[in-house]
């Protein structure tokens, strides 16, 4: 009875020990989140005291001929890079200043970010001596653009192509804030294409984009009244119509065009942008435009360029060939500009539908 009785003592003065003193004051035990830290519109690129490949937002003002170049594939769906580097030497020795890598004629939405960064590291580290690299950094989520343009800037492209939120969308302060992200990091040029993102960049948008040093200029498809309007406010324009690019540089201020047609006949797309007013090769130049966007780009280049014997005739789906009516059409025109005025060395023909390799999983 003692053992226990000594046993009950020495558990009270535990439990005496460990309680509060009196003077204690219970503390309130609701729950509180710490307070969010707020973030403000601030971004550090990353930077680097090396030079070779440094480019100034005026060194892409100044293009006048920027071909959206095609990936080519191979037979497992990898990329080509031998028929892709015999490409883009054709540009550069025809007179192109610049390509757009993995946009939607280079079909960076249908790669990886891992494919798209490392064609235009391949790019940059092959042609950048010769020819400008403006990498297809933007996507509709701000923290993958953000993402891909440090990385395309670390493997040393000239700028950076950016397209405003599709499909999502956003409101017009939210288009600032998503280019203001990424304008910190390098020359950039917006891409207002409202038939594939379903919304239109207002001027307002653009003009306070402006106020950013880094703001190349617009690549703009609405229109030659909107190209009107930001030449006569200083901002740098390219054509994102081929079918309306000679007038747009001629008649409307253009600084020049953002183009798929130049993959085709590099030479006298250099013609049209360079050497003035040419309604008669403008003329004779738009039957080609006019065949290559009748279906969604690139479907028109891909097939041309296979039938061309440039690229192996390999399509990444959603993207198919044109039907046969439209792949004799287009022999048909190469015959009357003149197969020497295209690109690749083979004859022109017609394939058939068994050519074509269609690749779902790559």
């Amino acid at each position: 009875m003692s053992a226990l009785k000594s046993l009950k003592d020495s558990t009270f003065q535990l439990t005496a020990f460990n309680s509060p003193p009196s003077s204690y004051k219970r503390r309130n035990t609701t729950w509180r989140p710490p307070k969010a830290a707020i973030i403000p519109n601030f971004h550090l690129p990353m930077r680097s005291m090396e030079v070779k490949n440094r480019t100034f937002t005026d060194d892409i003002k100044s293009l006048r001929l920027i071909t959206a170049i095609k990936t080519p594939y191979l037979p497992d769906g990898r990329f080509d890079l031998e028929a892709y580097d015999a490409l883009v030497n054709m540009q550069i020795e025809n007179g192109v200043e610049g390509v757009i890598v993995g946009g939607t004629t280079g079909e960076g939405q249908l790669m990886s970010w891992d494919e798209h960064i490392m064609l235009i590291g391949h790019t940059v580290n092959c042609f950048g001596g010769s020819i400008k690299v403006i990498g297809n950094t933007g996507s509709n989520s701000t923290r993958e653009a953000i993402h891909a343009t440090e990385q395309g800037f670390a493997v040393g492209m000239h700028g950076a192509l950016h397209i405003n939120p599709y499909y999502g969308k956003t409101s017009l302060e939210g288009l600032v804030s998503h280019f203001d992200s990424v304008l910190s990091m390098g020359p950039t040029i917006v891409y207002n294409v409202p038939g594939r993102t379903g919304q239109d960049i207002p001027p307002r948008v653009i003009h306070t984009l402006a106020q950013s040093t880094n703001l190349a200029g617009v690549k703009e498809c609405v229109g030659h009244d909107r190209v009107d309007q930001y030449t006569k406010n200083g901002i740098v324009v390219w054509s994102g119509n081929d079918d309306q690019c000679h007038d747009s540089r001629w008649d409307f201020g253009a600084t020049g065009v953002i183009s798929v047609t130049s993959n085709l006949v590099p030479r006298l797309m250099r013609e049209l942008m360079f050497r003035g007013k040419n309604q008669t090769l403008n003329a004779k130049l738009l039957p080609l435009m006019e065949w290559l966007f009748e279906e969604p780009n690139p479907i028109g280049l891909n097939t041309a360029l296979s039938q061309l014997g440039v690229v192996r005739p390999v399509f990444r789906l959603p993207y198919v060939p044109l039907p046969l009516a439209k792949r004799v059409e287009f022999v048909n025109i190469v015959k009357d500009i003149g197969r020497e005025h295209f690109v690749g060395q083979k004859d022109v023909q017609v394939l058939d539908d068994d050519d074509f390799i269609l690749i779902g999983r790559y």
